[in-house]
């Protein structure tokens, strides 16, 4: 049974994986606008992720019994209209989350809540994985220049991103 520290925690968690898919959502539209449509795609289907994310958490709580509690959703600012800027605040934003989901492996780890710790191993990997494609992306922005070409090029790469995500939140 999860303590209430943990549900609340959660929760919390589940705002801030609705937050990120959001900030992606709203960094895609920007980019399409400016006629980065690979770029654009890219965001939104990490977008699709931090949904997915979220409602891996969401499962989660209804499997332990316990009750989701959705709160709003801030609205996501970022000024960045250049590609390389925009993966940083990217990169930065992941960093920030992954810091978040150390705090509740700390709080799991300290309510020695085994179940919470499995299910944020999971976790834990996906973000590495997540700093690692923004890293990666800023990397190759910068053995291109941040040229035009290399851009263009960036643009066409990204694009190709599948967008699919897995629908069973407790097989991944």
């Amino acid at each position: 049974m999860l303590s209430q520290k943990m549900i609340d925690r959660i929760n919390v968690q589940i705002n801030r994986e609705m937050f990120s898919a959001y900030l992606y959502l709203a960094m895609a539209a920007k980019m399409k606008e400016l006629g980065y449509s690979g770029i654009g795609k890219w965001l939104t289907v990490q977008y699709h992720e931090e949904m997915f994310h979220a409602m891996k958490f969401v499962s989660y709580l209804h499997d332990q019994n316990a009750t989701v509690t959705y709160r709003a959703i801030e609205v996501p600012e970022f000024k960045e209209k250049e590609i390389k800027p925009l993966f940083q605040h990217v990169l930065a934003h992941e960093q920030g989350v992954t810091a978040s989901i150390r705090e509740i492996m700390d709080l799991a780890i300290a309510e020695k809540d085994y179940a919470t710790q499995t299910l944020l191993q999971w976790y834990i990997s996906e973000q590495i994985e997540e700093e690692k494609n923004a890293s990666e992306i800023l990397q190759n922005i910068d053995l291109l220049g941040n040229s035009a070409q290399g851009l263009f090029m960036l643009n066409i790469e990204l694009g190709k991103r599948d967008a699919s995500v897995p629908l069973d939140f407790n097989k991944v």
